[in-house]
């Protein structure tokens, strides 16, 4: 699917994305969803995928509201920039290593719900103007949306699926 370009590419793509991904998670079972992936990477299990996008979607959202209100943030919190971010996804997996995947889920889907509920509020300018607000830089804010929601989603949906093929190929 091409990359959205209107809010309701956005929500739909999204939504298609995010019920791909748990439409893959839940054909397998308890036991496979638990295991820990068999390939090297920082995430080492679906738990730890699904938090990463928890906190990237805390991310986006703590950067909409703190802007929208007048308190200008970058998206990246303090330390970090786009070139120590890697930094930041190990301090989220660190963070999280006692969070279990039911937990992780429901953080997840409600963090997706809170993200979908406030892209709703935007117009089309609005998300996808470049530099409609001067707190996204170059960019726009429904780039910025897009990476959050489906295009994440889509990493996620590759990792588990290697995961996947690593517990048929046993």
């Amino acid at each position: 699917m091409a990359r959205p370009t209107t809010k309701e590419q956005l929500i739909q793509a999204s939504e298609d994305s995010f019920n791909k991904l748990f439409n893959l998670i839940n054909s397998m079972t308890e036991k496979e969803q638990e295991e820990t992936f068999s390939f090297e990477d920082r995430d080492r299990n679906i738990r730890d995928v699904l938090i990463h996008l928890y906190e990237w979607h805390k991310l986006l959202l703590n950067w909409i509201h703190s802007n929208q209100s007048g308190k200008k943030v970058n998206f990246l919190p303090e330390p970090y920039n786009w070139k120590t971010y890697p930094q930041m996804n190990i301090e989220f997996w660190k963070k999280h290593q006692n969070t279990s995947l039911k937990q992780s889920i429901s953080l997840l889907k409600n963090s997706h719900k809170e993200v979908i509920e406030l892209i709703k509020t935007f117009s089309n300018e609005e998300l996808f103007t470049k530099k409609y607000f001067s707190w996204t830089g170059t960019t726009s804010l429904g780039s910025s949306c897009v990476s959050s929601t489906s295009s994440h989603y889509n990493w996620a949906i590759k990792k588990i699926k290697e995961h996947k093929k690593h517990l048929i190929e046993k």
